[in-house]
């Protein structure tokens, strides 16, 4: 429930505190003294858009914060779904910048506007005047049924199937579209991969013949080259080596007589053996080259190849002639396997179809069993309220295909009068008529649901004497059941309220304040003798109020 409500700087409120308690609280107040201003305040931290324009000085931010208990109303798991810290008393607060910057706030925490609004539409039900239009939307006369009939769980469960049911839907169809235009795409991908395949690429392969066909296009200037060399360094007569040799014979003589002889020696050694292994090597190569026209030309046809490969498909490599043939393999394979996945993907559609279709009639079966009792109760209660020959019917027609919510499509009918047949709400009810019918439904989705605070905006308009009276006794059975905040310019619901809050607004060094405050008893007799009888409060209109109060047992 709502415990305290505190705003700052929003509209016509500078700064303002409320305490708020169980049962029912009236709110009442002069036309346009502000009581709209509170439930604008109130659903910014029930997650409403804000603009700057609520802000009163534009210069100073708006603070508007909510306390709520709600240690019994099962919310642990929205709170560890969004690793939140759960607190019994929980505080909402929303900040608005001057910037036009909006933050959000669940016990300190900041977080977005979408979870402050899961939260809000989990604490409160606000019903606003305008709501009244809402009897003839499908969803919230569906919404009605499936509140009495407790189909939550199941619901739930058919909507999660339902969305992975369309996503199939989206699948296929996309597969669909993918298997027309690759099908006919598959020859050209096979002739090409066939191509690549045949080909055998090898990466570094390309490199390597061209090395080899440099080496065997100049073989001979190749094997004479290091056929000298070899010589040269190692060759009968006057060599490289030769020389060397007598040199390291003639420094270890001198190394006897000069130690640094001995240094000399040892680096003229290692300059031996390196160009010994040197003279070994040309000659080894210049053994090895040999004139072979027809491995050249095998090494020009496969170049030519590789190089026609090259600039067929547009690469710069091998690297990447190969991730392409891997490409068109793959895409073959997705090709030739679509099938199969398609299959696959129509088979679990048939199966989860049949599937909603079996929830969707248990959710039928549900919806159907709680009309009656529905039907019943709201007549019951309209007439009650004033309206003895009051006919409400339920509609429930089988849709033709699977929708979000099942098979059904609920319709409202009603009729006031004996002569008429029940027709569409918004055809056959006046304002008043329209009230009465809503604060029934509200009272019948009162017992069904677990928000622990419902909030009536004049929900009583259009009505007056004593079927306001049976709205107010209607509004306070309400109450008994969870809490209830009535705005009401009706003296005969204000009355019943367990705590009563006056808005008023005082002009004030060329500023107009919204203030409001808790009245005590003989304020409160005052101010239901003032809506009784307008400005001039008469002491007849004072002993009606003293009547209309003394029918409660409680009162401030």
């Amino acid at each position: 429930m709502l415990q305290s409500l505190h705003i700052q700087n929003y509209a016509l409120i500078s700064s303002l505190d409320m305490e708020f308690n169980r049962g029912l609280t009236t709110i009442t107040g002069e036309t346009g003294a502000g009581k709209s201003i509170l439930l604008g305040a109130l659903s910014l931290i029930l997650g409403q858009r804000a603009e700057t324009e609520v802000l009163r000085d534009k210069s100073l931010k708006c603070i508007v914060e909510g306390t709520f208990f709600i240690g019994d109303a099962g919310l642990e798991p929205f709170f560890e779904r969004n690793d939140l810290d759960f607190q019994s008393v929980t505080v909402l607060r929303r900040e608005i910048n001057p910037n036009g910057k909006s933050r959000a706030f669940i016990n300190d925490t900041p977080v977005t506007l979408g979870v402050l609004r899961e939260l809000g539409l989990q604490l409160v039900d606000i019903h606003s005047q305008h709501e009244n239009l809402e009897l003839n939307t499908r969803n919230f006369q569906l919404r009605l049924i499936d509140l009495v009939a407790r189909t939550d769980a199941d619901l739930e469960e058919y909507q999660k199937d339902y969305r992975h049911l369309r996503k199939l839907e989206d699948e296929l169809r996309q597969l669909k579209d993918d298997m027309s235009r690759t099908k006919a795409d598959l020859d050209y991908y096979a002739f090409q991969y066939q191509q690549l395949e045949e080909a055998k690429l090898r990466e570094g392969e390309l490199e390597e013949l061209e090395e080899e066909q440099k080496k065997l296009s100049h073989a001979e200037d190749l094997r004479t080259s290091l056929g000298r060399t070899s010589d040269i360094l190692s060759g009968e007569g006057t060599s490289v080596l030769q020389g060397i040799r007598e040199a390291l014979s003639l420094l270890s003589r001198a190394e006897n007589y000069y130690h640094r002889a001995g240094s000399l020696h040892q680096r003229l050694e290692s300059v031996y053996i390196e160009l010994k292994d040197l003279a070994s090597e040309a000659e080894r190569i210049a053994a090895e080259t040999e004139l072979d026209p027809t491995r050249l030309e095998f090494v020009n046809q496969r170049l030519d190849l590789l190089y026609e490969l090259l600039q067929k498909h547009r690469v710069n490599s091998l690297q990447e002639l190969i991730a392409l043939r891997d490409s068109l393999k793959m895409r073959i394979e997705n090709i030739t396997s679509s099938d199969e996945r398609l299959e696959e993907l129509e088979k679990e559609y048939k199966g989860l179809k049949e599937s909603l279709v079996a929830k969707a009639e248990e959710l039928s079966i549900a919806r159907r069993k709680a009309i009656p009792g529905i039907e019943t109760t709201v007549i019951s209660i309209l007439k009650d309220l004033g309206i003895p020959n009051a006919r409400f019917v339920v509609t429930c027609e089988k849709t033709d295909e699977l929708t979000q919510s099942g098979t059904d499509r609920i319709g409202f009918l009603f009729s006031a009068n004996r002569s008429s047949e029940p027709m569409e709400v918004s055809k056959v009810a006046s304002g008043g008529e329209i009230s009465r019918l809503m604060l029934a439904l509200k009272s019948i989705m009162a017992r069904s649901v677990t928000v622990p605070t419902i909030i009536f905006d004049e929900i009583d308009a259009g009505v007056s004497g004593e079927i306001a009276f049976k709205m107010g006794n209607l509004i306070q059975q309400m109450a008994e059941h969870l809490q209830v905040i009535n705005i009401t310019h009706l003296p005969q619901i204000a009355a019943k309220g367990h705590t009563h809050f006056l808005v008023y607004k005082k002009d004030q060094k060329q500023e107009t304040n919204t203030y409001i405050k808790v009245l005590k008893p003989e304020e409160r007799i005052a101010e239901i003798a003032k809506m009784l009888s307008g400005d001039k409060v008469t002491d007849a209109s004072l002993e009606n109020a003293r009547e209309l109060l003394g029918v409660k047992a409680r009162m401030n």
